[in-house]
């Protein structure tokens, strides 16, 4: 007992001082301002969310949050338009020559999504499509047809979309894959919502988007029209039991955080930054997202980072605003 006492002490204190002082004295600090940020498709549901939330705690701060694909936020963030940039894959070593700073804040996936018209959907949803195909499919271009992907006469084509912005959907995606962004093949289209809106409108696309365009945030059920492809992880030809989770967003975003699902497609997500933030402004935003703000991830159909991820993330900004 007194050895569980001592652990809990010592957590404790680590926690108190990896916090800001400000906030470890339970005083409310005064923060005001303008924060802006700009970047992936993948984080905006969550930074939009978070950025309300925020507000209502600190009304002098306003936020403003604008879409545009991972390498917008890299861009945006190294020329100094924006506070904070959004990245939702990998940061590479070069961004990090060049300056980037960066914090983890949540997790989430790419999916594959078809037509819920597609003409052997039954199919495709009780046998998924193995890594392998998705490589003819996306990659080589090898697999044609929709009869050619399930083994039947059906000779309709597939057609492919794909991102035509520099964006980390596709490069996670591509990584899935063992390719890059620029080896995928299709019908460019800009943006998460142009593929969805694309795949929608065609009952022979495959394309692939991040999961919070792929359901809808009310229903938790794949956006209306659009089917999540299930993927068959073991190759034995169907879905089973424990690959059963694309039909509704909880089940999914529990898959994930539990591993079910790929990593990649499974990514963290990141802001980032010229430099550490100097403006206090954004550093009490950050210290906020990954402890107060935890509690609106998973409600907006995210994971939450690990306590490792927070405890790195507080050391990075510090422990003074």
């Amino acid at each position: 007992m007194k050895y569980y006492l001592s652990v809990v002490l010592l957590l404790s204190i680590g926690i108190y001082y990896l916090m800001p002082k400000s906030f470890a004295q339970g005083q409310d600090p005064d923060i005001k301002g303008h924060i802006t940020i700009s970047g992936a498709w993948a984080l905006y549901p969550m930074a939009v969310k978070w950025a309300e939330e925020f507000e209502k705690a600190y009304p002098n701060i306003k936020i403003d949050i604008s879409a545009g694909g991972a390498g917008k936020g890299i861009t945006d963030a190294l020329s100094n338009s924006v506070d904070l940039g959004m990245v939702s894959r990998d940061i590479n070593p070069k961004e990090i020559e060049k300056g980037i700073w960066s914090i983890s804040v949540a997790k989430d996936a790419v999916v594959a999504t078809i037509n819920v018209n597609n003409p052997v959907i039954k199919d495709i949803l009780s046998k998924g499509i193995t890594k392998q195909m998705f490589q003819k499919i996306f990659i080589s271009g090898e697999v044609k047809t929709w009869g050619q992907l399930v083994n039947s006469s059906n000779t309709d084509p597939i057609n492919v979309y794909t991102r035509s912005d520099a964006c980390g959907a596709a490069e996670t995606w591509a990584k899935y894959l063992k390719a890059k962004q620029e080896d995928l093949v299709g019908i460019g289209v800009y943006g998460d919502p142009g593929v969805a809106e694309a795949v929608k409108k065609d009952k022979l696309a495959i394309g692939y988007n991040n999961i919070n365009f792929a359901y809808d945030a009310k229903s938790k059920s794949p956006v209306t029209g659009i089917m999540v492809v299930p993927i068959d992880q073991n190759d034995n030809g169907s879905i089973d039991f424990n690959e059963h989770f694309y039909l509704d967003l909880s089940a999914m975003t529990s898959a994930i955080s539990k591993g079910k699902y790929p990593s990649p497609p499974a990514r963290e997500l990141y802001f980032v930054s010229n430099g550490k933030p100097s403006k206090k402004e954004v550093r009490a935003f950050l210290i906020w997202v990954i402890t107060e703000g935890q509690k609106f991830v998973s409600e907006t159909g995210f994971i939450k980072v690990s306590q490792q991820r927070i405890n790195e993330g507080l050391q990075k900004v510090g422990n003074e605003i």
